[in-house]
């Protein structure tokens, strides 16, 4: 077991995708490398250390380049605004997840999955429908000394199953997203789970569908595709919009 910045990194991996994945990473590196993954602590949240990328677009052609075929946008390598802020929220109030069933629904990195289970959730479950996400969200989990469940496929068409806490971090990334998120949000809301949103204000909330927990303020939060926004808020829904 090797230790960086206080936090606990498996040396053996899961899987070929994931050494894939880390073949890169650094601790930090021997040397400048703007194509690789790099262990840090996350601005908003620095009980969590995660592998991110030191460009995330050069990290992108790298992996396309091994994989000899178009990969999806590295998404898991980016410590996105609303994660940051749901996943702050959550270990500033445990007591939303402490002894319940979680699901990190477009987990990402699993930044929002680990600090569930730091507050001490009872089982979490981190979902994606990239094997790199799945991937990162393993090493991620090592690195930090957490169990998390992993699942692979597209949940959107459910309800969360049985989860009773559902946590989503800039799941209204654009139209398409949340035309698909926000009536999964509704049903996992009528069967009576807790459900929380990460999200800097992008535009793509309808008015009167949810409401604004808490708004956290930051400098430069989040990455370039964002703006540099400064802000990121937690939204819970509003159960007679979403289920009108």
């Amino acid at each position: 077991m090797k230790t960086f910045s206080g936090a606990p990194y498996a040396v053996a991996t899961h899987s070929a995708l994931q050494r894939r994945l880390l073949r890169n990473a650094s601790f930090p590196a021997r040397a400048p490398q703007q194509d690789a993954l790099k262990m840090t602590s996350v601005p908003m949240v620095p009980e969590v250390h995660l592998f991110l990328a030191e460009d995330a677009v050069l990290l992108w052609a790298r992996l396309e380049a091994e994989a000899g075929t178009p990969l999806p946008a590295p998404y898991w390598a980016t410590a996105w605004p609303g994660g940051q802020a749901l996943a702050r929220y959550v270990l500033d109030n445990p007591e939303i997840v402490a002894g319940r069933r979680v699901l990190d629904l477009a987990s990402g990195s699993g930044l929002v999955a680990i600090a569930a289970a730091q507050a001490g959730a009872a089982e979490v479950t981190a979902n994606d429908v990239d094997g790199y996400a799945i991937a990162a969200i393993q090493a991620n989990a090592n690195a930090n000394g957490e169990q998390i469940a992993t699942v692979a496929d597209d949940l959107t068409d459910g309800d969360g199953s049985d989860a009773e806490v559902i946590l989503a971090g800039d799941c209204l990334y654009n139209a398409d997203v949340a035309a698909k998120m926000l009536p999964f949000i509704g049903r996992a809301m009528s069967r009576g789970a807790t459900v929380l949103l990460g999200d800097p204000g992008r535009g793509y909330a309808p008015p009167g569908l949810l409401r604004t927990l808490t708004t956290y303020q930051a400098t430069a939060l989040g990455a370039q595709e964002d703006g540099q926004r400064d802000q990121a808020s937690v939204l819970t829904p509003v159960a007679v919009a979403l289920t009108s």
